[in-house]
């Protein structure tokens, strides 16, 4: 099939290479030439605007965006002045899934019609294969299954799991059809509030790991728990990356994340690389809403979401304050702000 796809960077690439491994066409537009350029040696076909890219496809045409959120709204624009009816646009980045309603609604108008699939796999996806989830109308879905199969993992991903037995469907695969517009990109947004809450704990608990030799630091003259209470049972030097390593082995919290974080850990122990600021792209705060929407608790995805928040220092300003209320109450004097 042909896939025309908007966005060359680290997953708008990975999908054009891994469309064109499997036999597609595959047309790509970036502003960023450098980007596009590296891409014709594996068979891609570049172009230097959207009309030239609309205008290489045969119809009815796919269009796959795949750009920051931000930005999908102004390129589906930009793009539709050159489709025409019975066309496909797919969003394939973290949009907003009210957005895609929206949008949906819109792009009807035009007879073109719209997909949302949020795709997950990272960099690692041209190789190991994307695990996608989709939204959109099913007969558009079922046109569309060539390229979901292709670039999704396989059945050879996963062993299967125990008491599914005939037909192995789509989602065995790697791939679903979620339901109408909006939800591909709903079940990512979940998606997404998991890994921040499962990269939370994991980090969490390598930080504790880290301090378990406090008894044997020496003292600071501070008042706190670490310095006061129970040294000799905090007397350990634990190496994090053999402890992950073994971890990665047949225990229950063996996972990709897991194995990601020891690499990682193996190649910098410290972490010295890292700044510790850690970003949000805006899901961990969709999936936080839709838990009030829906009454869900959520208690351990909203933490990790504010957890986020206090490592780019919003939290400075409630710690000094606190600092402040304990000085004037109890005259409890603070270690001076580090430079």
């Amino acid at each position: 099939m042909q896939v025309g796809i908007v966005g060359a960077g680290r997953m708008g690439a990975g999908l054009a290479r891994r469309l064109v491994r499997h036999g597609h066409t595959c047309v790509v537009y970036d502003p960023d030439v450098q980007a596009v350029d590296r891409l014709r040696a594996d068979g891609v076909i570049g172009v230097g605007t959207l009309e030239e890219l609309v205008a290489t496809l045969e119809g009815p045409r796919i269009v796959w965006v795949m750009v920051p959120a931000s930005l999908t709204g102004a390129v589906i624009e930009n793009v539709l002045r050159f489709l025409v009816a019975d066309d496909v646009v797919i969003d394939g980045g973290n949009s907003f899934y009210r957005d895609d309603v929206a949008r949906g609604r819109a792009l009807a108008e035009h007879g073109i019609h719209y997909v949302d699939v949020g795709t997950s796999g990272g960099v690692y996806g041209i190789e190991r294969g994307f695990s996608l989830m989709i939204g959109g109308d099913p007969a558009i879905v079922e046109r569309l299954d060539p390229i979901f199969r292709d670039l999704a993992p396989g059945v050879a991903a996963a062993t299967r799991t125990p008491g599914r037995s005939g037909t192995v469907a789509r989602a065995e695969h790697g791939y679903l059809h979620c339901g109408a517009i909006g939800a591909g990109h709903f079940v990512k947004m979940i998606h997404n509030g998991v890994e921040y809450g499962q990269m939370a704990a994991l980090a969490e608990g390598m930080a504790i790991l880290r301090k378990a030799g406090i008894g044997i630091s020496a003292r600071t003259g501070d008042t706190s728990i670490e310095a006061v209470a129970d040294a000799d049972f905090y007397s350990y030097d634990f190496d994090i990356a053999e402890i992950l390593e073994v971890w990665r082995r047949g225990s229950v919290v063996s996972s990709w994340l897991v194995d990601l974080t020891t690499a990682a850990v193996h190649a910098d122990p410290e972490l010295s690389g890292f700044s510790g600021h850690v970003a949000d792209s805006g899901e961990g705060r969709w999936t936080v809403q839709a838990a009030i929407d829906e009454g869900v608790p959520a208690h351990v995805l909203t933490a990790a979401l504010y957890e986020r928040f206090a490592s780019r220092g919003e939290a400075d300003y409630a710690n000094k304050a606190l600092s402040a209320m304990r000085m004037a109450f109890g005259g409890h004097m603070e270690k001076a702000a580090e430079a």
